[in-house]
């Protein structure tokens, strides 16, 4: 089988998440839970991988600031009440 663009133009979900400094299984969860969006699936040999592209890792970047993190807004939160009790 014959892949249309060569693999080394792209990056693995593992190298993604280290350009993008985070935790690869926060990347994982961040796809999971469709925050955001997935590249193009290949097929080499009999398994199945996501290719990301630079565009790719582009347009993550530039949604990361908007996903809001639950212990961040936690402790947001906890903060503000902490303030308003003093």
């Amino acid at each position: 089988m014959l892949i249309p663009y060569s693999i080394m133009d792209n990056y693995s979900t593992r190298d993604v998440a280290k350009k993008l400094g985070m935790h690869y299984i926060t990347l994982q969860r961040y796809i999971s839970s469709g925050k955001i969006p997935v590249p193009k699936i290949i097929k080499i040999g009999g398994s199945s991988v996501r290719a990301w592209s630079e565009e790719d890792v582009e347009k993550v970047r530039k949604i990361l600031p908007t996903i809001k993190n639950g212990r961040k807004t936690r402790y947001k939160k906890t903060q503000s009440v902490k303030t308003k009790k003093k």
